[in-house]
């Protein structure tokens, strides 16, 4: 990563102190809490679901004022509204069915057919970090996971051969804070970095964070907590910001990005137990829900080639496809010793915890940024060819989003070059104003909902901006990241 002008490394330990990183549930939601009695869950949700209700009525209204006229529509207009529904129903299932894990009993739960192994009401908890060449930021993020408050956490980091006196500072930290350092003499990649912790981890829970992320002190406790009251809970993702929000308008409009794919892509991906990504800056695993595929997450091959990338998109994978696909991979790492404690293949779900914070250092130059969304675009075609090939056994719910997404992806270059290219070069520019007048609505509806949750916070009106820069630049990059998806190598950079 290039260096960034940090502070020192003691306050930035600690979870930032600005008003952006506290999230209040919507206004109507607040008061609501007031009026309706705690022992009247039922009533709760109910209304709940009608405020989300009247809040989305505008775009409803819009969306049935277009319907019935779809026969006589064109294709353009046609994928407008499809776009335009599918966000209404990501935002109505994010703010009318989430549940945070940490905060109590989830209303759905499953049913008596579906055993779950309970954890114990302390489980011990292994915390792993791989980092290499990070010098500039690795004390902070350290620091931070030793102030967790959960009891029983061992921390296992790995240096994996960093050449920028990133051990130097690890040794220094290892002497005063009593953490487990491993230097490794070569550099072997990201995955098998950390799976060289998991061979130390004899603990129940295993937790990875990022090099580049600090985190909140109770964030690992509030995620250890879901796993430990839900036991139908294999992993657990944490809620990430950007962390050097001060770099630019860049990383300020990531921030606000990031706030929504968390909390309503997550959010609604979790209202049904199947979180497509247990993302990186902090990732929650039970034991045995994970354990035994790890040497297929390390030894993961796509097109004939070592896949270094999909570390979290890939490792959610096993725990929310195990029961279809694990009883094979195990077979095919029998002589590993990962697989000689057998765990069961199991159904479990994968959730969100909004509670645990986790904030991030996020591409602040083009560059980088770039560079980033390719690695990501790589993740999630190897992904499209594993999860994508089960997710519908999980249910309709979970398969309509997944599939939904995978649509929307692969449909955002093509629409792209008939916008930006195909209509110009025809004369047909209203196509385009139609298309860019399209995005800015998607966009200005995610920054409504982010004002939502952050009342006074301006730092909305970035959303339909970021909507603008992803349509316009980032959606090229599919097309790109599938001609070099076997080109890899385990770098980062946000400056």
């Amino acid at each position: 990563m290039n260096a960034l002008h940090r502070p020192q490394a003691g306050p930035r330990a600690s979870a930032p102190d600005t008003a952006h990183d506290t999230v209040p549930g919507p206004r109507g939601m607040r008061a609501l809490k007031h009026r309706v009695t705690p022992t009247d869950p039922a009533l709760r949700h109910g209304v709940r679901r009608l405020l989300v209700l009247l809040c989305l009525m505008p775009l409803l209204v819009v969306l049935a004022h277009h319907a019935v006229r779809l026969p006589r529509l064109t294709l353009p207009v046609c994928y407008g509204l499809v776009v335009l529904a599918g966000t209404i129903t990501l935002l109505y299932i994010a703010y009318s069915r989430y549940e945070d894990p940490a905060e109590g009993e989830l209303r759905v739960r499953p049913g008596p057919d579906e055993a779950f192994p309970p954890l114990p009401a302390d489980p011990r908890v292994a915390f792993l970090l791989a980092v290499k060449d990070e010098v500039d930021g690795i004390e902070a993020c350290v620091r931070s996971m030793a102030a967790s408050d959960c009891p029983g956490v061992r921390i296992i980091v790995v240096d994996d051969h960093s050449q920028d006196g990133t051990g130097d500072v690890l040794r220094r930290l290892r002497d005063e804070l009593g953490i487990t350092v491993i230097h490794l003499d070569s550099n072997v990649g990201k995955k098998h970095a950390l799976v060289r912790a998991c061979e130390l981890a004899d603990t129940e829970i295993i937790a990875f964070t990022d090099s580049d992320c600090v985190l909140a002190p109770d964030a690992l406790r509030r995620c250890v907590r879901a796993l430990v009251t839900h036991p139908e809970l294999g992993a657990v993702s944490g809620h990430c910001r950007a962390l050097n929000t001060d770099a630019g308008f860049l990383a300020r409009a990531q921030d606000v990005w990031y706030e929504g794919q968390f909390r309503v892509a997550k959010a609604a991906e979790a209202s049904f137990g199947s979180v497509s990504c247990v993302s990186g800056p902090l990732a929650v695993f039970r034991r045995d829900a994970v354990y035994n595929y790890l040497p297929a997450w390390a030894d993961d091959r796509f097109m004939g080639a070592p896949f270094r990338f999909a570390t979290d998109r890939q490792l959610t994978g096993y725990v929310l496809g195990q029961a279809w696909r694990g009883a094979a991979l195990k077979r095919r790492y029998a002589a590993s010793p990962f697989v000689e404690e057998d765990f069961a293949e199991r159904r479990w779900r994968v959730g969100y915890v909004r509670s645990a914070r986790v904030w991030t250092d996020v591409p602040a130059r083009l560059g980088p940024l770039l560079r980033q969304q390719v690695r990501w675009k790589k993740s999630f075609i190897r992904n499209l060819f594993f999860t994508g090939s089960f997710m519908w056994r999980r249910g309709p719910g979970p398969a309509a989003l997944y599939y939904g997404h995978v649509l929307w992806v692969l449909a955002a270059p093509v629409m792209a070059f008939r916008h930006l290219v195909w209509a110009p070069v025809h004369g047909a520019l209203f196509l385009t104003l139609l298309y860019f007048c399209g995005v800015i609505l998607k966009g200005c509806v995610w920054g409504l909902a982010y004002r939502l949750d952050h009342p006074g916070d301006t730092r909305w009106r970035y959303r339909p901006l970021m909507s603008l820069f992803s349509s316009v630049l980032l959606a090229w990059l599919l097309p790109y990241s599938l001609l070099t998806v076997r080109r890899g190598v385990w770098s980062r950079g946000a400056a």
